[in-house]
């Protein structure tokens, strides 16, 4: 029996929870809520294992389960089939908002460089930090790294708003 079968016989998908079809303990009861937030993600303990549910519910829908998983709208409590997707690590990792603690500038791929006062945007193509370029203006600078972002990350860009 695939891991697919043995989900879809353990748990019931409805609107990107799961719930219990089987009783497996005192809080694993038929029709409950399956799962606990554990750290960002919700995560389920089945026979001693424990498993994110956003990847239960993808290997229910898709029959198998991908090196990552991508939250398309960056909620990682969103676990609708819609919202899910297979990525490598970097797609996943394009995915990401910007950490506003990280950059001075508030804008997603642009950092200041004080020798020269400017903006300078850098993305990562096929694995490298590649410059895009040098600006006076950060609102210009913004504009080009979206652009960069765009062209090089296609549907994982993500512009971090």
């Amino acid at each position: 029996m695939s891991t697919k079968e043995v989900f879809n016989e353990i748990f019931e998908y409805r609107g990107g929870n799961l719930y219990w079809k089987v009783s497996t303990g005192p809080r694993a009861k038929v029709g409950s809520l399956a799962g606990s937030i554990n750290g960002k993600y919700l995560r389920t303990r089945y026979k001693g294992k424990i498993t994110a549910n956003h990847r239960i519910i993808f290997m229910m829908h898709h029959g198998y389960f991908p090196k990552e998983i991508d939250h398309i709208n960056g909620n990682k409590l969103n676990n609708c089939i819609e919202n899910l997707r297979a990525a490598t690590r970097h797609e996943n990792m394009r995915n990401c908002k910007t950490n506003g603690k990280k950059t001075l500038t508030g804008c997603k791929n642009v950092s200041f460089e004080k020798r020269t006062a400017s903006y300078v945007v850098r993305v990562v193509v096929n694995n490298k930090l590649t410059h895009i370029g040098t600006f006076k203006d950060l609102e210009l600078a913004d504009l080009v790294a979206h652009e960069a972002r765009n062209k090089h990350y296609k549907e994982f860009a993500n512009h971090g708003y």
